[in-house]
């Protein structure tokens, strides 16, 4: 990992909100550490989904892919991956330079070390053994842009600021889900499938494992606004739960997904 792009925020902007800045050049995957294969994205109904094996170790890797500095704020299960609290748009992240990229691959123990990521029963995720299994099975990044510092001429008279108006009780970082960056729970995708619904116990989610050297610092970050300019969500489970929900489609019989027979029986048939 590249040590000199993995930063984390030092503190929050305050600013007003301004107006939201959609497609930002941000790429988001998710890194198979254990295979070293970025894993493949399934689209269904709108929403991204990637197929984790249990007992592989991985990683959310973000590249800023603009000329701006840009903040991530990132979680994993519904918890921030650098506090450990719930997660909230408000919280720490990482700053990305321009044409930066970062490399999360675990919970951040401190600024030397991380517990790192790696798919597991939901019961042993991370979120599940704090008391906090609802949302296990999402990974979000929350995008700001950086607020714009313009000097002001020596010759013009300074102007008060004004006077801005208190933020919505709805919007501060101790909210509940309803301050939160998120769709509605109609536009989710579904825990039911062709199988049926699944047992919690059959669900992916996020453990806290072995710890890894992970250096950060901190640096100064004043967002654009309270808001992020673009939330990027990306849901997993595992590849099983993802065929029996529909998001993989089935296989077909002749190249269905298992382990070859050696001796299949029969003669040698015509082609």
């Amino acid at each position: 990992m590249n040590r000199t792009i993995a930063r984390a925020a030092a503190f929050l902007a305050l600013a007003l909100p301004l107006a939201a800045l959609a497609g930002m050049p941000v790429d988001v995957q998710v890194y198979d550490r254990t295979t070293g294969l970025t894993l493949p994205v399934y689209w269904r109904g709108g929403w991204r989904q990637v197929a984790g094996e249990p007992g592989h170790q991985y990683e959310i890797r973000i590249r800023n892919q603009g000329h701006q500095r840009v903040l991530a704020v990132t979680s994993v299960d519904g918890v921030n991956v650098i506090t450990g609290h719930t997660a909230h748009t408000q919280q720490a992240g990482y700053v990305l330079d321009p044409w930066g990229a970062v490399e999360i691959d675990g919970w951040r123990k401190s600024m030397e070390e991380v517990a790192t990521f790696y798919f597991t029963a939901l019961p042993d995720s991370y979120a599940a053994r704090t008391g906090r299994p609802d949302n296990v099975g999402v990974i979000g990044v929350a995008l700001f842009r950086e607020r714009e510092l313009r000097p002001v001429p020596l010759y013009q008279q300074s102007v008060p600021a004004p006077h801005a108006e208190p933020l919505d009780p709805q919007s501060r970082p101790d909210a509940g889900a309803a301050g939160k960056a998120r769709a509605p729970e109609s536009e989710a995708p579904e825990s039911t499938g062709r199988l049926g619904r699944l047992e919690m116990d059959d669900r992916l989610g996020t453990g806290h494992g072995a710890r890894r050297e992970s250096g950060a610092t901190y640096v100064d970050f004043q967002r654009a606004s309270e808001r992020p300019d673009q939330v990027i969500t990306i849901y997993y489970d595992s590849y099983r739960n993802l065929v029996a929900r529909g998001v993989i489609p089935q296989p077909r019989h002749r190249y269905a997904r298992r382990l070859p027979e050696a001796f299949p029986g029969g003669f040698v048939p015509d082609p």
